[in-house]
């Protein structure tokens, strides 16, 4: 369980700016992965978000060490005991530093030089666990094999991050699951930022609920060629269905999110309604995709950098 931890404090006109751990993308672990000699044989490159770090060896990574509440969407999985790696999020040079990159793009996967199948990732950050290697199960239902969110209890005023994007103009989005040929059909993709803040029960069954306390969210449906630095996301506190800026894709259940119970399963959190109560834990999500998985527009590009949040002081 990450302990969430002050790793940078800056105090500005009555406001009060805390970094998240690891969130200014300085630190990566590099993973070189082999995969199987079905699929050619080659090595590829992963990489994660985590203290500085290289392993040649096909093995799972352990995310939520060292107060790090970040897990990508990169991933090692073995199916049938065919071993691949797949990667959409990767470190880039921003100055003398690093920023993260989260590319949406098509990964073929080409066994025997014969079966070429195709499957579209969008490059994602978010907080939580991808629980490795990832199995079938977690092919057909990838939130199957992520436990989602951390333990949060602090109520912040705003999201503040660094960022620029590439969003395709177009109006067609591919249908890429690796079971067809990839398919198009109408619609806008679009890069999204969002944070759910929930306060998490468990009942004697095991069932996870959730009150939804919390919601920060916000879609970038064009290019933002040059970086906008220091960008705010206000968190709008209870239940915002009454607000005039809320839109349908913030309301409850949208994704099937899954977190570990007090028995070790992994099961559905179930959003249950929107309250005032405190905070227990937060997900948050960057990814440079809005659809569902293997869903959306090959092509956009979101970078960001510099992950913080704003109080009052």
């Amino acid at each position: 369980m990450i302990s969430w931890l002050l790793v940078g404090l800056t105090t500005v006109a009555g406001e009060r700016i805390e970094n998240v751990p690891f969130g200014d993308f300085e630190q990566w672990a590099v993973r070189y992965i082999k995969e199987s000699k079905l699929l050619g044989g080659k090595t590829k490159v992963l990489y994660a978000v985590a203290p500085v770090d290289t392993i040649r060896a096909n093995t799972p990574f352990q995310y939520g060490k060292h107060n790090n509440p970040w897990s990508v969407s990169n991933a090692y999985a073995k199916v049938g005991g065919v071993e691949k790696a797949s990667g959409t999020t990767r470190p880039e040079r921003r100055g003398n530093g690093w920023c993260a990159r989260l590319d949406c793009k098509l990964d073929s996967v080409v066994a025997m030089k014969v079966i070429d199948l195709k499957v579209l990732v969008a490059g994602t950050l978010f907080t939580g666990r991808t629980i490795e290697p990832v199995t079938m199960k977690g092919a057909n239902d990838p939130y199957g094999v992520i436990d989602m969110g951390v333990p949060f209890t602090k109520h912040p005023k705003a999201l503040m991050i660094d960022y620029k994007a590439r969003v395709e103009n177009s109006n067609e989005i591919v249908y890429a699951k690796a079971v067809s040929k990839p398919r198009k059909r109408e619609g806008r993709d679009c890069a999204e930022i969002y944070i759910y803040f929930q306060h998490r029960w468990e009942d004697p069954d095991g069932t996870v609920h959730a009150y939804r306390v919390g919601t920060c969210y916000e879609r970038i449906w064009n290019s933002v060629p040059e970086w906008r630095n220091n960008h705010r996301i206000p968190i709008r506190w209870g239940d915002i269905t009454k607000q005039a800026d809320y839109h349908d894709y913030e309301g409850l259940n949208q994704h099937l999110f899954r977190t570990t119970n007090s028995q070790g399963k992994l099961v559905r959190i179930q959003e249950e309604g929107f309250s005032d109560d405190a905070p227990t834990h937060m997900i948050m999500m960057i990814t440079s995709g809005r659809y569902e998985a293997f869903v959306g527009h090959a092509g956009n590009t979101l970078w960001v950098d510099n992950v913080r949040f704003v109080y009052e002081d």
